[in-house]
């Protein structure tokens, strides 16, 4: 059992917003690694990087991608920093992966300047601009599909990935 999509991109690219709308196209239940993740925890991700840090989040995290990776069949949604851990990049080789792209201001302006997102809390501007040098070599590596996201209606995005996932079927 496989994934029929596994979504990436950095935070405000869409992926729980597009992986919810893809899955219902494709007629497919959606799993959130970061809703697992806070199940897991029995709190959000906020306060699992205030109380116990990053690094348990990150193992958190890593451990809830390994088990959605390996039990669902549908489409997974993985949280923006998930693709850091050496080996959920791994678990995605040979998987269908779809990077959304986005835009620094399109980005904070989905994000807002005022994010509760962990990472972007001092600074967010300065701080989402860090983060997608970071990992934007990797999102580019990983993504089998990629498409962008910057000024596009959810609709038209899935529309996209839908008949990528018909060329690769």
């Amino acid at each position: 059992m496989r994934p029929k999509a596994v979504i990436i991109g950095p935070p405000g690219s869409g992926k729980t917003t597009i992986g919810g709308a893809l899955a219902d196209r494709l007629g497919v239940p959606l799993r959130d690694t970061d809703a697992d993740v806070e199940r897991t925890a029995g709190k959000p991700i906020g306060e699992i990087f205030i109380d116990d840090g990053e690094e348990r989040f990150r193992e958190l995290e890593a451990a809830a991608v390994a088990a959605a990776l390996a039990e669902h069949a549908g489409v997974v949604a993985l949280g923006g920093g998930a693709v850091l851990a050496a080996e959920t990049q791994e678990l995605l080789a040979g998987q269908t992966v779809v990077y959304l792209r986005v835009g620094l201001a399109e980005a904070i302006k989905r994000v807002g300047l005022a994010s509760a997102r962990p990472l972007l809390v001092l600074n967010p501007r300065s701080q989402m601009r860090k983060l997608l040098e970071e990992r934007l070599p990797i999102y580019e590596r990983l993504g089998t599909i990629e498409v962008d996201t910057d000024g596009r209606e959810p609709a038209e995005i899935v529309e996209e990935i839908a008949k990528a996932l018909e060329g690769t079927a």
